[in-house]
């Protein structure tokens, strides 16, 4: 495959950036009031590195699991259930450690990540956003980001730092605290993906492991949709 590709890493945030600003100018509202509803742009950007993917495997005349290497029966059902809850692990301490160092808080939530939405939408979040951010994120970086990359070393820090980096614009806000913050929430999660996958080329353990995280998140926002009397709660402790 050509090293070529590698320079498609950091369209997913340059998209994200786009959408954000764009859906801002278009409705004439505020990028914070917008915030909210970052599940919907996550589901385009994914839709659109999907066919992304799925141009770089027909110019490379491969098809996607040949794109992340996968092969069957190459798993056991004990290396999946250990990587997920290893992938638990990582991205809750991740995010508490970067709320710690960026807020001072421990734990930190930022409220705009699991704001109610109306119910509807929030169901085909979940019927949506888990497998499409699975299949986009891991697609890119690790089967086009990792597989790319000659130097062991790059091969798993380029395509972690852009899998990290482009959560930072997941809303996108003018507010370089939310940036950091959520740039070194990501960071030790995506490293332990990209160096796995490096040693093992094996991508089933850690999609599950990032398919459960996804289905985690939006769960909790499917609850507050249901439920915005709990969110509204939440917030009061927050500032109280």
């Amino acid at each position: 495959m050509s090293l070529i590709n590698v320079f498609y890493l950091p369209v997913r945030l340059i998209l994200f950036i786009l959408i954000f600003v764009l859906i801002s100018v278009f409705s004439k509202t505020s990028l914070t009031e917008i915030s909210g509803f970052w599940t919907l742009a996550v589901i385009v950007v994914n839709i659109l590195t999907i066919l992304i993917l799925f141009f770089i495997c027909k110019k490379e005349k491969t098809n996607y699991l040949d794109l992340i290497k996968y092969k069957k029966g190459n798993t056991k059902i004990k290396s999946v259930v250990l990587f997920s809850l290893v992938s638990i692990i990582a991205g809750i301490g991740g995010m508490y450690i970067a709320g710690f160092i960026c807020y001072n808080e421990l734990p930190y939530l930022p409220v705009m990540m699991v704001k109610p939405i109306p119910v509807v939408l929030s169901i085909i979040v979940i019927l949506i956003l888990p497998i499409t951010t699975t299949l986009a994120e891991d697609g890119l970086y690790l089967g086009v980001g990792v597989n790319n990359i000659n130097n062991k070393y790059c091969a798993i820090l380029i395509p972690a730092f852009f899998y990290a980096i482009q959560h930072s614009f997941i809303p996108f806000l003018f507010d370089t605290q939310f940036i950091i913050y959520r740039f070194i929430s990501f960071l030790p999660l995506t490293i332990l993906f990209c160096s796995y996958y490096y040693c093992k080329k094996n991508p089933l353990p850690l999609m599950v492991g990032h398919f459960v995280l996804n289905i985690a998140t939006v769960f909790q926002i499917f609850i507050f949709s249901l439920f915005p009397e709990m969110y509204e709660e939440m917030i009061n402790v927050k500032k109280g």
